[in-house]
């Protein structure tokens, strides 16, 4: 019978293996509400350096042609440019092996898909993880009326969805340039991020939304700015709800339908079932999102009070596990239980992060930071294990951990690191009867036991 612990650790933390995590929901909540000493421990390049380090890679690159010095120095300030970039990977799994809490990365992990954004323009590029460490980490068991502010008003945000090409039919720069407004950005925080798809909204509040947020900009620095000259006068109905006046609505107008959108009962419900669907299954049949969704409406949106309710279900503490584990959660989970050495890992230059973490990912059906569109990726498990991508689980399990582990441990002590009082008596017996130490590790990694949470 698998214990609460076992299952703690593997269906709302990253994973088992040297290092132990919370094992009970107090434990759980303690360390959620606590220090995010991973955070702290691999810290995350910020948006200023990636910034300044773009700015110096432009110089080099317009000065390329001047010298052979020139030209070296460019192309080893780009190599260096690319490894910083990869080590951001890296980054991301060395907290997954480190922590102690678990819940803290998956429910950053969660929220980042939640408010997804890709790197489509070249500036954005090396940008997207110090956005979700400034924007969306911080907050992940606050308010989340906090987060959707942090989130939509980035820069990173505002360039993904065109904010910045979006200018008011009637502002200065409107009329004299007969430009367009740009719906994407209003579109997705009500239909994706706020109330979800169906809710009670049409388009009129779309484009009212729209031409609120007119004016919002990034400047050179990569700072978020608003800009009235761009920004739509009068007043704007959002849910029958008027902001702004005569002149062009200001950042306070913004933040305050963000936030009223944030507290609304749409939302609440929205957000309870996304977070139940991440963790459990048959979640349409469960309590779950009701209570989380009470708690979410009482405690005006802290989702501190969701994540207890959600840990409070006996649904919660049910096996077995069934939800497929995303490649990069089975990757980092795997490398947990492995036993990779964190610091290694963070420090791994961009040649081994691609064999190891990022090209697998991609064989897997994960991109890095490469979802299709602002929805994120697949919330439907069976679109992790088609056929090609399974593929490609198997085979990472099967030949990745004796490049990547200087000597592989007993497979039948492993399935116990790996899995627990969570292993099956069928897993258990084939493991002890692998010929290899390989085949052994593979049969572990590889298995439904390991795939699922």
């Amino acid at each position: 019978m698998t214990s609460r612990s076992t299952l703690a650790q593997i269906r709302f933390g990253t994973g088992l293996g040297v290092r132990a995590q919370a094992e009970d929901p107090d434990q759980i909540l303690r360390r959620l509400q606590g220090r995010d000493l991973a955070a702290d421990e691999f810290p995350m390049e910020t948006m200023q350096t990636r910034v300044a380090d773009a700015l110096r890679l432009h110089e080099l690159r317009r000065a390329r042609h001047e010298s052979d010095a020139a030209q070296n120095s460019f192309t080893n300030y780009r190599r260096e440019f690319r490894n910083r970039v990869a080590r951001q990977l890296g980054t991301r799994v060395a907290r997954a092996i480190w922590t102690e809490d678990g819940l803290r990365e998956r429910l950053t992990w969660f929220w980042a898909d939640h408010f997804t954004t890709v790197p489509h323009r070249v500036q954005m590029l090396g940008r997207i993880s110090a956005y979700v460490d400034m924007a969306i980490r911080p907050h992940v068991a606050g308010n989340f009326a906090d987060m959707l502010e942090a989130a939509i008003l980035n820069p990173i945000m505002i360039r993904y969805l065109d904010q910045d090409r979006s200018i008011g039919p009637n502002s200065p720069v409107g009329l004299r340039r007969g430009a367009s407004l740009n719906e994407n950005l209003a579109r997705e925080v009500l239909e994706l991020h706020s109330l979800g798809v169906g809710a009670n909204y049409d388009q009129r509040d779309v484009r009212q939304l729209a031409e609120l947020l007119t004016g919002l900009s990034v400047n050179t620095d990569w700072q978020m700015v608003f800009r009235a000259a761009t920004a739509e006068p009068g007043a704007e109905q959002v849910l029958g709800v008027s902001y702004g006046g005569d002149e062009p609505a200001e950042l306070d107008d913004l933040r305050a339908v963000l936030r009223d959108l944030a507290l609304r009962p749409e939302t609440g419900r929205h957000i309870s079932w996304k977070l139940a669907d991440y963790f459990l299954t048959d979640v349409e049949n469960s309590g779950a999102v009701d209570a989380m969704t009470s708690a979410y409406l009482e405690s005006g949106g802290d989702l501190s009070a969701v994540m207890a309710a959600l840990l409070d279900r006996p649904e919660a503490w049910q096996m077995p596990f069934s939800k497929v584990k995303r490649p990069f959660h089975f990757l980092a989970s795997a490398t947990r239980a492995l036993g990779l050495d964190p610091e290694e890992v963070s420090r791994a230059p961009l040649g081994v992060i691609g064999r190891v973490v990022q090209r697998p990912m991609a064989a897997m059906g994960q991109s890095w930071q490469g979802a299709q569109g602002p929805d994120g990726y697949f919330d439907d498990d069976q679109e992790w294990i088609r056929s090609q991508s399974l593929a490609a689980r198997i085979g990472w399990a099967m030949t990745m951990p004796s490049q990547i582990v200087r000597s592989l441990p007993d497979p039948r002590q492993f399935v116990d690191t790996a899995l627990g009082d969570a292993a099956s008596d069928d897993l258990i017996w084939s493991v002890a009867r692998a010929e290899t130490r390989e085949a052994g590790i593979g049969l572990v990694l590889s298995s439904p036991d390991f795939q699922r949470s």
